[in-house]
């Protein structure tokens, strides 16, 4: 598996989650998502012959996805270094996944895909109730925002899609996650977005913290936004949708 070291733009314009990685697993599988079910719907929307995954992490999705889709050729990119490394050693049964090291904002990838999806990766969105939808980035920057969906689109072929993950309301909470820690989050907002702030608590004592910085777009925000690089919103039916999807024209 290839990696391709990011630049120092990268580093900037996106959040690293060094800090989280050693725990991120144990996190993630108690309950914070439901991997077969992000699976499942993202086969819904195939078959893909050719798909990558924006921030993947330590590989959690991927292992479920080429599981099911042995023939598909699938690639993984994240900024984080150590999540990566868990990911190659989690992945190493599946030739047909190449992992990479990158950030969007400066992507050197040449494939082209039919398919490129996020789950609270570097973009998703959040829904609640009735109320509109809106797009969450990982990227802080306007501008970097921009480019970074600029270079995506560059690399989805033409009927191609885009998914991005679904996500509840963010709010302060904590609970105990499988090995007995704590886990906690709390959120204040800025101007334009929130701050999220993650920690571990072990008998009282705080293992592991980690801020990140996100900016938000309004639902007529992102159709602007992505109605400018050639996607257009494809409407869903189905309630328990794991992601919202665009098609590039």
């Amino acid at each position: 598996m290839g990696t391709v070291l990011c630049s120092d733009l990268g580093k900037r314009a996106m959040g690293d989650y060094t800090n989280m990685s050693s725990y991120y697993d144990v996190i993630m599988t108690s309950g914070y998502y439901d991997y077969k079910q992000i699976v499942d719907d993202l086969d819904r929307h195939g078959p893909f012959t050719n798909i990558l995954e924006i921030g993947c992490g330590t590989g959690l999705i991927l292992e479920e996805f080429g599981r099911r889709n042995s023939a598909a050729r699938i690639t993984g990119i994240d900024l984080t270094e150590a999540m990566l490394n868990q990911a190659r050693n989690r992945l190493k049964a599946f030739p047909s996944i190449t992992l990479s090291r990158q950030d969007v904002v400066d992507l050197s990838l040449t494939e082209q895909y039919d398919a490129a999806f996020s789950y609270g990766g570097v973009w998703y969105f959040v829904v609640d109730g009735e109320n509109e939808p809106f797009m969450v980035s990982h990227i802080p920057g306007a501008a970097e925002n921009r480019t970074g969906l600029r270079k995506l689109a560059e690399r989805i072929a033409s009927g191609g899609m885009l998914l991005l993950g679904i996500q509840g309301p963010h709010f302060d909470y904590e609970k105990q996650i499988s090995n007995g820690m704590i886990y906690a989050q709390e959120v204040a907002p800025h101007d334009y977005g929130f701050k999220k702030h993650y920690y571990l608590i072990d008998q009282g004592r705080k293992v592991m913290a980690q801020t990140i910085d996100y900016r938000t777009y309004s639902w007529a925000q992102t159709l602007e936004l992505l109605g400018e690089l050639g996607f257009a919103f494809v409407p869903q039916s189905d309630g328990a949708a794991k992601f919202l999807a665009f098609r590039k024209a």
